[in-house]
């Protein structure tokens, strides 16, 4: 018995799940959640910026139209001029909430 028993204490060749081992595993799981969830808003807030970035080029344009005329004053030809003023848009420039809405209840049940 004694043998069995001090061959069983020298045996390092398996893994003992202990709680500690446990306890640390929960932890970073727990820690690479929270930081999976800050790289998130951090990725999320850049690209709010690079959204407003390209919602405040101003995106308005105009060509002059031109015409020719003939000797005895009659149009040979014409072309319209054109243009585009660009107004703002929605969520331009940080005006929206781009982040979680609060949690709200269900509705009853038959509406």
């Amino acid at each position: 018995m004694s043998l069995s028993l001090r061959a069983l204490w020298n045996d390092e060749a398996g893994f003992l799940v202990s709680s500690e081992l446990v306890l640390v595993a929960t932890l970073l799981v727990i820690g690479l959640i929270v930081g999976l969830s800050e790289v998130q808003h951090a990725v999320v807030a850049e690209l709010n910026d690079v959204a407003d970035a390209v919602g405040s080029v101003n995106q308005s344009f105009q060509y002059a139209g031109m015409s020719s005329r003939k000797s005895n004053g009659c149009i040979k030809g014409a072309i319209s001029g054109s243009h585009f003023v660009d107004q703002v848009d929605d969520c331009d420039n940080n005006q929206c909430d781009l982040s979680c809405d609060r949690p709200t209840n269900e509705a009853p049940k038959g509406y």
